[in-house]
């Protein structure tokens, strides 16, 4: 039995149109070498309005490209279609994206909510406030180090102590690193939907 998730899985309306829009992007990455151009007219108001969104790319178990912004500066549907070629070819971490990937490759939107920045005076005391499986989380040490992780890293670690190491980690600080002046955000995503790009694609009216 085919057990890859399907466009028809996810809900009807928004989370559908924003796994089209982001599929879109990537497929016209793929033909043309570029992102696709944007008549913002033709789409809804809410995809008209500034939004912050992360694009997430899997291939199998792994990852395979993440881009996305923390705060909204430009159209949602704008926002999506840069992310999205952005994931797929232009994320440092890994080659462009090749057209024999796309069948087994996994596209997943989240659309955040603003951020709450989060004051504390120590480690434990963030902890103390953190929902895990629910925040995502932004650390910032001056100008130079910056990191997030969106809520579903909740998945792979679990414990929050876990979770702010490999996050001080990913942003260039020790592990253990603690400051005064270290700042913390957090936020929550609205829509989050997977689905294949080869099925999306298929169905992109975008």
């Amino acid at each position: 039995m085919d057990s890859r998730p399907h466009e028809a899985d996810t809900a009807a309306g928004a989370p559908v149109r924003l796994l089209s829009i982001a599929a879109a992007a990537i497929a016209h990455g793929l033909a043309h070498g570029e992102p696709p151009a944007l008549r913002l007219a033709e789409y809804p108001p809410e995809l008209r309005r500034p939004g912050a969104s992360f694009v997430t790319l899997t291939c199998g178990d792994e990852l395979r490209g993440c881009i996305g912004t923390l705060e909204p500066f430009r159209a949602l549907a704008h926002d999506l279609v840069m992310n999205a070629y952005a994931a797929a070819f232009l994320d440092p971490r890994f080659p462009p994206l090749a057209g024999a990937e796309a069948a087994l490759l996994t596209v997943e939107v989240a659309v955040l909510n603003p951020l709450e920045v989060l004051v504390c005076g120590s480690e434990t005391e963030l902890i103390g406030r953190l929902r895990p499986h629910t925040d995502g989380v932004v650390l910032e040490e001056g100008t130079r180090h910056r990191a997030t992780f969106l809520p579903k890293v909740w998945e792979a670690l679990p414990e929050p102590e876990d979770f702010l190491r490999e996050l001080r980690r990913k942003a260039g600080l020790a592990p253990g690193y603690w400051s005064d002046t270290l700042r913390f955000a957090r936020y929550t995503t609205g829509v989050i939907r997977s689905g294949y790009l080869d099925a999306l694609a298929r169905g992109a009216g975008a």
